[in-house]
């Protein structure tokens, strides 16, 4: 007989809200796969336009149980820190990663990051699931927009 309280508990999760946004990226998958994965490459995409320059620190685990952390500060001098583990990683295809700003760790979501070749570029699938609620779903929605389009520089 099944677990009631863990079907009861993932059925929880797959209603909460969730994004997906697309690129096409002018970029060979395992260009995407290193802007993800390795540190250096990550600080120049992963951090708000107005965050201030220099500030943008990256510690990644890459394997699955991996941690990552990674940081920065806002214009006004907010330090934000967000981090959390690897739970699927599958080089120039896939990573999975659990979510959870340290300002909140206990609203932890589940990113995940599709790249795969499309016409000598990459089509990445970028879906962030498991949010508390609609507006956490709409702010991390302006924030992605933001950092995938500068990530989308960064590649080309």
């Amino acid at each position: 007989m099944a677990d009631r309280s863990a079907v009861t508990a993932d059925a929880d999760l797959a209603a909460r809200p969730s994004l997906t946004l697309t690129r096409r990226l002018r970029a060979h998958p395992e260009k995407v796969y290193a802007a993800w994965t390795d540190p250096e490459n990550l600080v120049q995409w992963f951090r708000p336009g107005r965050a201030i320059s220099g500030t943008a620190r990256a510690e990644l685990d890459v394997r699955v149980g991996g941690r990552y952390r990674i940081s920065f500060t806002g214009p006004d001098g907010e330090y934000h820190e967000v981090g959390g583990v690897y739970r699927e990683v599958v080089p120039n295809e896939r990573l999975v990663f659990s979510w959870a700003w340290h300002s909140t760790p206990e609203r932890e979501s589940l990113v995940t990051v599709s790249i795969r070749p499309e016409a000598g570029g990459t089509l990445l699938t970028f879906h962030h699931a498991q949010f508390a609620d609609e507006g956490a779903r709409d702010n991390h929605k302006r924030g992605w927009t933001e950092f995938l389009t500068n990530l989308e520089s960064f590649v080309a």
